[in-house]
């Protein structure tokens, strides 16, 4: 239809402003970032109180680690299952924002880079069925970070690892494309993992797919080993950033360290590019409770909205 009515000139209504002089809209008031927190650090919760506690501490989304929800794998979660858990999140005013932790078990034995095409193949069967559940619950994107599920563990060398990476990569881009979920290569720092440890390597494997359901995503944490600063990285890939992963340097909540300032520049480039995608709230220590690291951890991020220009 655009194509069709390019060109075509439609009569004015009675009263509008004549075209070539329309008046000039102001741009709308920044109503601040999009947030969802993982929810990994509530696992044995209901998953409608999940939703709650997440919506009440002022997020709009929750990203889902799957292992944090079945016993055995997806299969664990069956369609109806499904709808409920879309039900709760839309009675709570929150979506799915995605995955992450996708190779973590159960189920176990999930490798993605190893030698043995048997797992290889098994592991990326599994990952079809966690792009189902994405698409399932309408979530957009997939974290693939999963260091020990992509680890060379000895057994290859890094550039085979990669070499399997991306080929495994490039047999599912298409039914990823088909559900509406993009898989985004989150690089990770050498203490976690020996295969794609700074964005540089994650960007030649998106460039090699050139697929659409294949991207990349920043994650603050997780640049220990990167050689450029935190607004470099984000200037330089921003096109292909789909996602923000956020935490204090040392895996707490948001709050206990740093962040606050160290982290203002780079939010500052994110709006002043127009970043409208997710920033979701990571952390790797449980031991203040859920409800403690969703709370402060909002405080913590409307606090840099503050002090943005």
């Amino acid at each position: 239809m655009e194509n069709q009515e390019k060109g075509r000139r439609w009569p004015e209504e009675k009263g509008s402003i004549p075209s070539g002089r329309a008046k000039k809209e102001e741009p709308s008031p920044w109503e601040g970032f999009q947030y969802a927190m993982c929810n990994e650090s509530m696992q044995g919760m209901a998953w409608p109180e999940q939703c709650d506690l997440v919506a009440k501490a002022g997020y709009q989304g929750i990203e889902i680690a799957p292992f944090s929800l079945v016993k055995d794998g997806m299969e664990d979660l069956s369609p109806k299952t499904r709808q409920s858990m879309g039900a709760a999140m839309t009675h709570s005013g929150i979506e799915c924002a995605g995955l992450h932790w996708l190779l973590s078990p159960p189920p176990p034995g999930l490798h993605f880079t190893t030698p043995d095409a048997g797992i290889r193949r098994r592991t990326q069967e599994y990952f079809r069925k966690l792009i189902d559940f994405c698409g399932d619950l309408g979530g957009k994107v997939m974290i693939f970070g999963s260091p020990k599920g992509r680890s060379t563990d000895g057994k290859i060398s890094v550039e085979e690892a990669k070499q399997n990476f991306t080929e495994g990569l490039r047999k599912l881009a298409d039914h990823a494309g088909e559900r509406g979920v993009e898989i985004l290569i989150e690089p990770l720092g050498r203490n976690q993992t020996d295969v794609i440890n700074i964005t540089e390597e994650a960007m030649e494997i998106v460039k090699a797919l050139h697929h659409p359901a294949v991207s990349t995503m920043f994650d603050f944490h997780n640049t220990v080993d990167e050689k450029l600063s935190f607004v470099e990285i984000i200037r330089e890939t921003y096109p292909f950033i789909r996602h923000v992963h956020v935490m204090e340097m040392n895996g707490k909540y948001l709050g206990t360290g740093n962040g606050a300032a160290d982290y203002l520049q780079a939010f500052q480039l994110l709006k002043d590019k127009g970043y409208e995608k997710w920033v979701s709230l990571e952390v790797f220590d449980f031991s203040p409770g859920p409800l403690t690291i969703a709370r402060e951890s909002m405080k913590t991020l409307k606090t840099i909205e503050s002090r943005l220009n």
